[in-house]
């Protein structure tokens, strides 16, 4: 007897959202050596509307990779240099006075875009990443009293180097909570590194974003949404990452749990986990895959913790392990 269950591809329909995450990723792998990981969120923090923070030294392909994903969708972009010296106006725009009919018109700024990368964001001065993150949250921008809105899609990627602190303001705790994700990117293998050098050895002086081609435009990115939105969750996984985020508000070795928007945002992210897999509804699995970027800059260690050199990864996944896997 058939089973119709089994066919999942009745009730929503993920074979062509499949095809082109593995379409962007093929794109990107031609210029970008392994980093699947840090692709794969970055795929998923568009599908679920969320921003991105990506951590990780200098010279290990953050902004490229951020630059070339935002090349794989037909989408605007733009670049922006956090600097001490960075204002609120260099960001949002600012009103320009017109000589010709003798009225201030808006000049938009570089925020003004769909996918905008922010290079060294704890570089900016804390009145800046405040302009910034109303933008962020908002999805609109205020400036002279007049309220201007984001085009869709909009995506932040924000870059920041966690070794030369000198001349960095740290981004206040509510300002990390407006990320979908922080992504930690580490240094290469061996093999990884053999690779890089000798692709840049082949690529003769040709720029990489020429190899790069547009897979996904902004209305089947709409439309993917759509059916991320339709992704079945129990309500056994639900209790499952209620009870795993609480975990986070009493546990001994942090100083600071995360907030119900951590329950949403992995909630949003499982689903879409589940989806790219070609999966209508979520499995523990896809939770367990969200938790550590969707966590990461969300909880503090407590700074005896600190001190042993314990991470916040070590902690999320001690509070996995404690919590039981819904069957």
């Amino acid at each position: 007897m058939e089973n119709n269950d089994l066919n999942f591809d009745n009730r929503v329909p993920l074979e062509e959202l499949k095809i082109t995450v593995e379409q962007i990723k093929q794109e990107l792998a031609q210029v970008i050596v392994g980093q699947h990981n840090f692709m794969e969120l970055l795929i998923v923090s568009v599908l679920v509307d969320g921003h991105a923070l990506i951590e990780g030294v200098p010279g290990i392909a953050k902004t490229v990779t951020a630059k070339l994903f935002a090349k794989t969708l037909k989408t605007g972009f733009s670049r922006i240099q956090f600097t001490p010296d960075l204002m609120p106006s260099d960001i949002l725009g600012t009103s320009v006075f017109n000589v010709k009919n003798s009225e201030f018109e808006f000049k938009k700024g570089p925020i003004f875009s769909n996918v905008i990368l922010i290079d060294e964001i704890n570089r900016a001065p804390a009145k800046t990443q405040a302009a910034l993150f109303e933008t962020m949250e908002e999805r609109q921008a205020t400036v002279d009293g007049t309220t201007y809105p984001m085009a869709e899609p909009f995506m932040v990627l924000a870059t920041q180097n966690p070794i030369e602190q000198e001349g960095t303001y740290a981004l206040p705790e509510a300002q990390l909570d407006r990320f979908i994700f922080k992504i930690k990117v580490d240094y290469p293998s061996v093999e990884e590194e053999v690779k890089i050098v000798q692709t840049h050895h082949e690529r003769k002086g040709e720029k990489p974003q020429d190899k790069i081609k547009a897979v996904l435009t902004p209305k089947k990115l709409a439309e993917f949404k759509k059916n991320i939105h339709d992704i079945i969750v129990e309500e056994k996984i639900i209790n499952y990452i209620a009870n795993i985020i609480t975990s986070t508000r009493n546990h001994p070795h942090l100083y600071l749990g995360a907030s119900p928007r951590a329950s949403i945002a992995t909630l949003a992210t499982s689903k879409a986990f589940a989806a790219i897999s070609g999966r209508d509804f979520v499995i523990p699995e896809d939770v367990k895959k969200a938790l550590v970027p969707v966590l990461n800059h969300r909880v503090i260690l407590t700074p005896e913790r600190e001190m042993e050199g314990m991470t916040t990864e070590n902690v999320i996944h001690m509070i996995m392990e404690s919590v039981e896997i819904p069957r």
